[in-house]
């Protein structure tokens, strides 16, 4: 568990590592200036330890910087917008910066920012998702900062986290899908390494399949990037292949809005020829033609929620606890029955 507690010092290095507490500065301020072995000595303690400098951050008695963290797959995309817009004001109410980074789904980037935002005086972190090295975690548990996981709840995870079950929501969007007749289903989905959601959406996918007796040879499957294009081209693949699917699911509202917008180019009919679905129930949703069924994620809950239990825990607050919300089936017109 993530819990608030005392972190390696400058000192703790400057003793292990045999020299000064000047000359561990020194290392990170101006490291031409000391000698390589012993440059090398200092930030291997520096490694060893989890140390992380503060330039600056937490000069306060408190120790606190009234600053927050968050990294975020991606901007390119209104995926994130509301959740982290919640969160942020959330935050704001209670005098707290916020500071946001982008991971570009690169695990070692999301690393090394997280070591940037800590250096820069970050009390807690908002982390998306729970896929991520092990080397991250334990450098977090080493520093002692209190972080929240959101956006996929898991009932056994370690961490504090604030979400959904995406699992249980791809089951509950392909049963939806399955009342409509369909059996020949794709998918669309984000590269599952290093993204939970998007791998347990696809295994929520298998288990509703499986609980109706489709076989998973009626199963198509195509990893992908998050953009429209992304989504556009992979319809196209999916619409070349005999048999055609009757249904195309995406992994968000993005790759759906990207399908749809191909399907109209190519002349195919939206729900007539196949249905389309999506996930996350943003603005796209509603904007496209056939407009979009799709899953609703409670982003601004999920946003406030995860904002309120982040401050409780660098509050010191006891028994905090993690949180699972709920998600909807929003019917709209891009599903249709299967032919």
């Amino acid at each position: 568990m993530n819990k608030r507690s005392s972190a390696p010092t400058l000192q703790d290095v400057a003793r292990m590592a045999k020299v000064s507490t000047a000359t561990v500065s020194r290392c990170f301020n101006t490291p031409d200036k000391v000698i390589e072995t012993t440059r090398d000595r200092v930030l291997e303690i520096v490694e060893e330890l989890g140390y992380t400098p503060h330039f600056g951050g937490r000069t306060l008695a408190s120790n606190r910087s009234n600053t927050v963290g968050a990294i975020i797959p991606t901007i390119d995309n209104a995926i994130f917008a509301r959740g982290i817009q919640a969160f942020q004001e959330t935050l704001a109410q209670n005098n707290v910066t916020l500071l946001i980074a982008s991971s570009g789904y690169d695990p070692e980037r999301e690393f090394q920012q997280i070591r940037s935002l800590i250096s820069q005086g970050a009390d807690g972190l908002l982390l998306i998702g729970h896929a991520r090295p092990i080397k991250t975690y334990d450098f977090l548990q080493r520093r002692q900062i209190p972080y929240v996981v959101t956006w996929n709840y898991r009932e056994d995870s370690n961490s504090f986290n604030v979400g959904f079950d995406n699992r249980k929501a791809g089951s509950k969007i392909t049963n939806e899908i399955l009342k409509f007749g369909h059996k020949r289903i794709a998918v669309i989905t984000g590269h599952t390494e290093f993204n939970d959601r998007a791998l347990d959406r696809l295994n929520g996918v298998r288990d509703a399949m499986k609980s109706s007796g489709i076989s998973e040879l009626n199963l198509a499957i195509i990893s992908t990037t998050y953009s429209l294009k992304s989504g556009a081209d992979a319809f196209e693949d999916f619409m070349t292949r005999k048999p055609r699917p009757t249904v195309i699911m995406c992994g968000n509202d993005v790759l759906a809005t990207g399908a749809i917008t191909r399907a109209n180019e190519m002349g195919i009919k939206v729900p007539y020829d196949v249905s389309v679905t999506g996930f996350d129930d943003i603005d796209l949703a509603e904007v496209v033609q056939p407009k979009l069924t799709t899953v609703h994620v409670p982003h601004r809950r999920m946003g406030k929620s995860s904002a309120k239990l982040l401050l409780d825990i660098l509050n010191g607050k006891q028994d905090c606890q993690s949180l699972e919300l709920e998600i909807e089936i929003v019917l709209r017109q891009s599903l249709g029955n299967a032919f």
